[in-house]
């Protein structure tokens, strides 16, 4: 059994979310979906001029796999300006933010993404080891979830 991706860190989601050529009309051309973390690999990249190792710490992904989406995204984008196809901008295995957390019960520790503190809150979500549910971010001093270092609405000081 293949283990699961490892989610792709990014900071950035863009609000504008397809692109279509100008003379074309959108139902008679085909598309290419560019998924979040291919976006958030362009714009470190190619945007804030960052090198590939830079990149790929801030995605915490390895250099390899940092190269690979880097790839995937340029392909699909120099395909959607070469044919003529739309782009869509949706999906992916990505997270706004990765916390260490602990289980205060059995003291296991482990990197969780920040969407699942949502799950914590409302009592869905425990601990593989002991199904536990008193969880907390180690961001924090003994608060249920990060408010300082992760991203919600906004960064929460």
């Amino acid at each position: 059994m293949a283990r699961p991706p490892k989610l792709r860190r990014v900071e950035f989601i863009p609000n504008i979310q397809h692109f279509v050529p100008l003379s074309i009309q959108t139902n008679t051309i085909g598309e290419n979906v560019l998924l979040i973390e291919e976006i958030e690999a362009i714009r470190l990249k190619d945007l804030e001029k960052l090198e590939q190792e830079e990149c790929a710490e801030k995605m915490e992904v390895s250099r390899q796999t940092f190269q690979r989406i880097l790839n995937n995204a340029r392909e699909k984008i120099a395909d959607s300006i070469i044919k003529g196809k739309a782009i869509r901008i949706e999906g992916g295995n990505f997270t706004r933010n990765i916390c260490p957390v602990r289980c205060l019960d059995c003291g296991k520790e482990w990197k969780e993404s920040y969407e699942n503190f949502e799950k914590v809150i409302n009592g869905e979500y425990s601990c593989a080891n002991c199904r536990s549910k008193k969880i907390i971010c180690l961001h924090t001093n003994g608060q249920k979830f990060c408010r300082r270092n992760c991203w919600r609405r906004g960064r929460i000081d």
